[in-house]
């Protein structure tokens, strides 16, 4: 637990690229193989799951602590981190304990089997038995919270120098849903077959936005099509079985169970990447209709009358059992185009249409028609590009539409977390419903440092209410508040719920009488909801 520890700091403390990298090599290349293997996983998003409420720890730590709970809360509260706090407040160790990493996630693993007396006891001891670096991080663990900020492509970077193997290759290894438990170092990393897993997706390549593609050459080297707002997946056909594998790795197969019957449609050893969209009447529906399936696990009938799904396909990436990432895009869509031509109209497959366009200009105007397609704007691809992995400056670029914007007046403030923990960065947001101001959002990202310094001095001088870290202010500050989409939701005092919503900037030119109004969201609603 020490190696690891001293890794985590030495990535938590840089941000130079080249610093982190050369910190991963140096743990890969000395730690035992379940600890690295374990690292892989920490770093690449699969924790373990919660084994207790923060609320327990919390209460458990003030006690261990001999602190009054307010004191605990208002430490917290500061800090900004429960676990940071947790390994600050803690008196030291009595007898601090040498172990591995792997030995502390299976004491994790055991503690989420007792009962709530045993695992207090558990926890505690190994609390005592911890450095607060290492009792941070296992604190962390407990909480399901663990975040490090490195990419999977940093990870892939470092294996590639510790192993000698080519960084898509481990790439591809790395995709998937194993886990420290399934499999072992050897078996994951060392292996020469990558297609061993034959559910194992392909890395997925990512687009980087454009502002104007006039930059981008002759229009002729380039296709068009709509940037469909769904899911990101990839359906696999292979051994007799079909997957369906999300951007973010995801295995979501049971999710979607129309898609089982593309195996009826299309040959084995094909991989398609493409939208999962909720889709009726030769449409795609709101998103808002998808979303009421993400995260289940079974989809009820009612859903699946509601919300049908199928796949708007705009790459094949395999195809009779043969990788063809590196084919040109032009050639892999005229096969994509070949693939579908004779499956019926009512599987749930659909060829993303191209976007035909002479000049920029005309691609600028089909671009303003996206919402009338339920598109969040173009996709524009180099015709010669293979498919790459991960996210590649020059071949594939998202044009999106300019998002929706309403003026609104902060009411609450709330302070952030990590290094933002001593600024008031989390706001609440209203609009005038008559003479009243109706919440209808919340938003946490979008100003600069400077601009939550002085919101936050401003908050301190303004505080008309304390409810915890929640700070009611007066109505003075305007905000433009972007979203991708807005939708009804009886759930908000306000009926509507924003997609994605962030300050834009902060309206000092405009008075807090001047905000929107409730009925401008709810027009907004009838045109775009």
């Amino acid at each position: 637990m020490k190696q690891f520890a001293t890794l985590y700091a030495r990535v938590d403390e840089s941000t130079r690229t080249t610093t982190k990298v050369a910190a991963l090599a140096d743990y890969l290349a000395s730690a035992p193989d379940t600890d690295r293997l374990w690292t892989i996983a920490l770093f690449t998003g699969r924790r373990p799951k919660r084994v207790i409420s923060t609320t327990r720890l919390r209460l458990w730590a003030a006690e261990v602590a001999g602190l009054p709970d307010w004191l605990f809360d208002e430490s917290y509260h500061v800090v900004g981190d429960l676990a940071e706090t947790i390994s600050l407040v803690l008196p030291e160790p009595a007898a601090p304990q040498e172990h591995s990493l792997t030995h502390w996630i299976e004491t994790l693993q055991h503690l989420s089997t007792l009962d709530d007396d045993a695992r207090r006891a558990g926890i505690i001891a190994a609390w005592d038995a911890l450095v607060p670096d290492q009792r941070f991080l296992f604190t962390k663990l407990l909480t399901g919270g663990f975040r490090v900020g490195v990419s999977a492509r940093l990870m892939t970077r470092a294996l590639a120098q510790v192993t000698g193997q080519d960084e898509t290759t481990l790439t591809h290894k790395l995709m998937g849903n194993w886990t420290p438990q399934t499999t072992t170092w050897d078996a994951l990393i060392e292996a020469e077959d990558p297609m061993a897993d034959l559910s194992r997706p392909f890395p997925f390549y990512l687009a980087h936005p454009v502002d104007d593609p006039q930059d981008l050459g002759p229009p002729a080297e380039w296709h068009a099509e709509r940037k469909w707002d769904g899911i990101r997946g990839q359906v696999i056909l292979r051994g007799g079985e079909h997957h369906i594998w999300s951007r973010g790795e995801d295995l979501m197969t049971d999710r979607f169970p129309e898609l089982a019957g593309l195996r009826d449609h299309l040959p084995e050893g094909t991989v398609i990447d493409g939208e999962i969209l909720a889709f009726a009447k030769e449409a795609p529906l709101n998103f808002n209709a998808l979303q009421k399936r993400i995260g289940r696990k079974t989809v009820p009938k009612k859903l699946l009358t509601e919300a049908p799904v199928i796949l708007m396909a705009y790459d094949l990436l395999e195809h009779d059992g043969q990788d063809i990432r590196q084919t040109p895009f032009e050639q892999r869509r005229a096969a994509l185009t070949n693939l579908l031509t004779d499956v019926p109209a009512e599987a749930p497959i659909r060829l993303s249409p191209e976007v035909p366009f002479q000049s920029w200009e005309t691609l600028a105007a089909e671009r303003a028609t996206s919402r009338d397609h339920s598109a969040e704007g173009l996709m524009i691809k180099r015709r010669a590009s293979p498919y790459l992995s991960g996210r590649k400056r020059g071949d594939w670029w998202k044009w999106k539409i300019d998002p929706l914007t309403i003026d609104a007046v902060m009411i609450y403030a709330q302070p952030g977390s990590g290094r933002r923990a001593n600024l008031f960065t989390d706001y609440t947001f209203a609009v005038w419903n008559g003479n009243e101001l109706t919440p209808f959002t919340k938003a946490y990202s979008g100003l600069t440092d400077a601009e939550f310094r002085k919101i936050t001095a401003w908050v301190r001088k303004n505080t008309q209410a304390k409810f915890g870290p929640v700070r009611q202010v007066t109505p003075h500050h305007v905000f433009e508040i972007a979203f991708e989409g807005i939708q009804a939701s009886p759930r908000h005092k306000s009926g509507v719920a924003l997609r994605f919503p962030r300050m834009l900037r902060w309206r000092t030119d405009k008075p807090a009488s001047e905000a929107n109004t409730l009925a401008d969201l709810k027009e907004m609603l009838a045109t775009y909801g």
